[in-house]
Order: C-alpha cells, then sequence, then structure tokens
C-alpha cells in the first residue's frame, strides 16, 4: 500500500507542543489510530445519528438503557435482560 502525506490545522498551543516532541510524525500516528479505535461504533466519531441509526437506536433502547457507572462514572449501556 502507497503512503499519503497528510496534513492539518494546528491552533498555535498545539502547534507549540507539537515543537517539543523528537519524532511529531510517528506521535501523531499512533494518536490516529488510537483515536480510531476507540470511536464509537454506531456513530462512527461523528456525534450524531442519521435517521436510519436513529430508527435502530431507538428499537435498541427498547431493552437497553445509557447508564453511568457508580464506580468509574463513566456511561455505558445497560441491557435489561442481565
Amino acid at each position: 500500500m502507497k503512503e499519503q502525506v497528510v496534513t492539518f490545522k494546528a491552533d498555535k498551543r498545539m502547534s507549540e507542543q507539537l515543537k517539543n516532541i523528537p519524532n511529531k510524525s510517528e506521535f501523531i500516528r499512533n494518536a490516529v489510530f488510537k483515536a480510531l479505535n476507540n470511536v464509537c461504533p454506531v456513530c462512527n466519531g461523528v456525534g450524531v445519528l442519521n435517521s436510519c441509526q436513529q430508527d435502530h437506536w431507538q428499537d435498541f433502547t427498547a431493552h437497553h438503557a445509557v447508564e453511568r457507572c457508580d464506580d468509574c462514572q463513566s456511561v455505558h449501556l445497560a441491557c435489561e435482560h442481565n
């Protein structure tokens, strides 16, 4: 697979912080890989659901709820069958 160069804009603060990193390309590549593995599987990181996804979500929430963990305070999905 042929590699491609990807560029992005950074605000002044991020740009200053990146100056102190010895291998910026490796750092950014690792950050992107990490982010891609942790995106929402439903919205793919967009943050909103389209109308079809919203229909599936409504079906799903008939038997599931969004709850907050008492221990770690993270939001998670809970099935009413558990």
